[in-house]
């Protein structure tokens, strides 16, 4: 039989071997044949003693929280035993971890150590700084994606828990507010949605926003030397230019008037970015204003740690003093946009429930966040 014939009847023997007869498959694959497979299947277990280690996609990461795990240094085999794969499997998982922009010391015989951690978003990388016990647990990490929102909208509906994390190193459709397009580069941010599960009445929806506003606002500062204001209702600034935008996408039960989930997107400016002209004068990065490099993972653990730390004040609106006093907004004069209607005013307050306090020749005014847009006289938007 040639090579790819015994490959091919070992695959049939699987579909029908049992445990205790994985000493059959043993005989039929010999370690070149082992080898061989494991070429054919980059990135998969290598054939091994058992038949649950057969044909088992390897996952990277799982290597990668080893050797942060590890510490010091740990040896390829020591690896293989615990994930229960070859060492072969470990090797490459290694090699393409490297690619990822991981600094991996030692190879083959000499064990390896986590040198530096890239600066590729992973479920591990995320891990080492989360001190959550909902949000963020369970995650999503894509290379590519259309938008994290519409994925986490889709996961929400098919009964993702509360806190699930759905993270992207770019986004092709990636959107604000009234539909809008967010400027979502590769390896430039962090693009990533919550699904939430909250047992608040929908006409407190708000409240989500203006709760992520002050969680991302603290986890920046916690990683830079930056002071950030929060334009009202959903947009971060440093120095008067946009570093980040929040947008919550909710369901609501007819029946009961509350909400079934809202999914929260945060798009975060971090690394160096070349703006399109268009957004240039308006929107900056954390590097670009502070040049901190700042480490993605952490700055989404912070943002998730932020948030559970938040989550028990969200009905009662314990942050909303610290959301008033991040304002950029407050003591200034607005162009209030709300439908086809135009309006001068000055914001002089934000209210308990998230609203926007406006005072007009007529009189003063609490402005709904679904209504309307603002554009800040002096400052960028």
């Amino acid at each position: 039989m040639d090579s790819i014939g015994r490959i091919t009847a070992a695959v049939s023997f699987l579909r029908w071997s049992a445990k205790g007869r994985s000493r059959r498959l043993n005989r039929i694959m010999s370690p070149e044949m082992r080898d061989m497979v494991d070429n054919c299947t980059s990135g998969w277990y290598s054939y091994p003693r058992t038949i649950r280690r057969c044909f088992v996609m390897l996952d990277k990461n799982d290597v990668l929280r080893a050797l942060m795990e590890a510490g010091d240094g740990v040896s390829g085999a020591a690896i293989a035993k615990k994930l229960n794969v070859s060492r072969n499997a470990v090797w490459k998982a290694v090699e393409a971890l490297r690619e990822d922009g991981h600094e991996i010391e030692g190879g083959t015989n000499r064990g390896y150590r986590l040198a530096a951690e890239g600066n590729v978003i992973t479920k591990p990388g995320v891990d080492r700084w989360r001190r959550t016990e909902a949000i963020a647990a369970q995650a999503e990490i894509h290379d590519c994606i259309g938008s994290t929102n519409s994925r986490a909208k889709d996961l929400a509906r098919d009964g993702a828990a509360h806190g699930f994390l759905v993270a992207a190193d770019r986004q092709d459709s990636g959107r604000g507010r009234f539909g809008r397009q967010f400027f979502s580069p590769e390896g430039a941010g962090i693009y990533i949605s919550f699904v939430l599960r909250p047992k608040i009445p929908a006409e407190k929806a708000v409240m989500i926003t203006s709760m992520a506003a002050v969680a991302v606002a603290r986890a920046i500062e916690s990683q830079c030397d930056a002071e950030v204001k929060i334009k009202w209702v959903n947009d971060l600034y440093i120095n008067d230019r946009k570093v980040c935008g929040i947008l919550s996408e909710a369901s609501v039960d007819f029946e009961s008037g509350c909400m079934e989930y809202v999914v929260l997107g945060i798009g975060v400016n971090v690394g160096k970015v070349d703006f399109p002209e268009e957004l240039a004068g308006i929107a900056t990065s954390i590097f670009n204003e502070t040049g901190a490099i700042v480490n993605r993972n952490r700055l989404i653990a912070e943002i998730a740690n932020r948030l559970e730390g938040l989550w028990d004040g969200l009905e009662d609106g314990a942050f909303m003093d610290e959301y008033r006093k991040r304002s950029n907004v407050i003591g200034r004069c607005v162009t209030v946009l709300r439908g086809s209607e135009c309006f001068e005013a000055e914001a002089v307050d934000i209210d308990d429930q998230g609203r926007l306090v406006v005072r007009t020749e007529s009189g003063t005014e609490h402005v709904g966040s679904g209504e309307i847009s603002l554009k800040l006289k002096g400052v960028h938007y």
